[in-house]
């Protein structure tokens, strides 16, 4: 067996439907796969070419964040504590008017930066310019699922909706078969598109058989504008209309009826849970414990970083277990390995890539990281899953690889040139600033 890579000398945690574990444990690389997991001793007889040494830490799979607006970077902390309407309709929009392709890249390739350094290896992205996104997520070596919004007003990027459909269209076919890359078809929201844009997305994704995003019931006020309009929860319209289907992959779901939560079950809808957002733009508390004990697929995501604002996956598994806990006041909810799933395996399951992804397998794609645990916060370890998701922080990433490339090690990035990057964003928000009137 040719190794190209041995990551060797730490706790690995597979993830796997098993849910193997190897206390002194290697992952052995070959070109862009995992061919070998298990006890170091096993593997690293095998000899390889370059080895990466955990030093004792954790070796997983990489996370996987399922919701992101990854260009908002250039927005953090433009407009904070204001309500999720008012946040958008006076502040985000307005600055996203001003933005173009380069800046996007720009944007997307400081988000990337950022995941990179906090163990995310895959995102999920809605946004505009969106061939931007893809190329700068490719340029960084990171693994992405990207999807230009769609909404029935004029984009500040294509203008009106059948150039963006006709750009989605595009999308997909110079993407199509990308090692990193893939599009999904991603209309807003139910508020802000028609039923037949609706519907037009939903034909879109169910011909080419890849993800629809979509923001759904974010808050209660979203909900009673739906039910003032159509009669109906977002949820039971978008049922209507023949858009839930196990390629849906539904964004927040904060103000679900039971009735929502079966059609989301019945449907085998994906469940993308944003737990710091809502936090933050105060639009509720999803009922994550009732959907997932109805079977739902609910992953993580951290939504864009003018309503989180960070893009840290480990932050986000520490407060969703945490949030729900207190508010059910049961600290048996949500337990450390069920959450350790979301931001993982589960997240692969809801992006459509459970086969390539997600778990440490041999035949899967090497999306591998390793977390540093010499440090007096995670010192001792009893349980490292506990730790993961209670006391890890993102800078606690060491080292990261994405379809068997080394793009961190040592906390140092290799794609990505990062004096030349904050030279660039630091000019873009002095623009942004000015516009603002910040």
């Amino acid at each position: 067996m040719s190794i190209d890579l041995l990551i060797r000398n730490g706790i690995v945690l597979t993830m796997d439907e098993e849910d193997r574990k190897f206390d002194r444990g290697a992952v052995a690389v070959s070109g862009d796969a995992i061919v070998g997991v298990g006890p170091e001793e096993t593997l690293a007889a095998e000899g390889a070419a370059r080895v990466i040494d955990a030093r004792g830490g954790i070796i997983m799979p990489g996370l996987i964040n399922t919701h992101t607006h990854a260009a908002m970077t250039l927005f953090r902390g433009l407009a904070d504590d204001l309500p999720l309407m008012e946040w958008l309709q006076d502040h985000i929009f307005p600055a996203e008017a001003r933005l173009d392709a380069d800046k996007v890249y720009a944007g997307t390739t400081l988000a990337c930066a950022e995941m990179i350094l906090s163990g995310t290896t895959c995102f999920c992205d809605m946004y505009l310019f969106e061939g931007a996104v893809a190329q700068a997520a490719r340029d960084a070596g990171v693994r992405a699922v990207v999807g230009e919004v769609l909404y029935d007003f004029p984009s500040p990027h294509y203008g009106p909706i059948e150039k963006g459909l006709d750009y989605t269209l595009r999308l997909i076919e110079k993407w199509r078969d990308d090692p990193l890359v893939s599009i999904a078809v991603e209309p807003h929201s139910p508020y802000l598109c028609a039923p037949d844009l609706l519907k037009r997305a939903e034909s879109i994704s169910r011909t080419h058989d890849i993800p629809l995003v979509i923001h759904v019931s974010e808050t209660k006020g979203e909900v009673d504008q739906m039910r003032e309009r159509y009669g109906k929860t977002p949820v039971a319209h978008l049922s209507d209309l023949g858009l839930l289907s196990p390629r849906l992959i539904a964004c927040h779901c904060v103000a679900l009826t039971q009735d929502d939560i079966s059609l989301l079950r019945d449907h085998n809808v994906k469940v993308s849970h944003n737990p710091e957002s809502n936090m933050k733009l105060a639009s509720g508390i999803a009922p994550i414990p009732e959907l997932l004990k109805a079977g739902v697929c609910v992953a993580l995501g951290t939504d864009g970083c003018s309503s989180n604002n960070n893009l840290d996956l480990f932050g986000e598994m520490d407060t969703a277990a945490k949030l729900h806990k207190v508010n059910t006041l049961d600290p048996t909810v949500l337990d450390a390995g069920a959450v350790l799933r979301m931001a993982t395996i589960d997240g692969a399951r809801a992006l459509g890539l459970g086969d390539i992804t997600g778990s440490l397998e041999t035949g899967k794609r090497a999306d591998i990281i390793v977390i540093d645990t010499d440090k007096p916060h995670l010192t001792p370890m009893y349980h490292p899953e506990s730790h993961l998701v209670y006391a890890v922080r993102g800078s606690d990433a060491a080292a990261s690889v994405i379809n068997g490339q080394v793009v961190m090690a040592d906390r140092q990035l290799t794609t990505i040139d990062r004096t030349a990057l904050s030279a660039q964003i630091r000019e873009i928000g002095r623009e942004i600033r000015e516009f603002n009137g910040n």
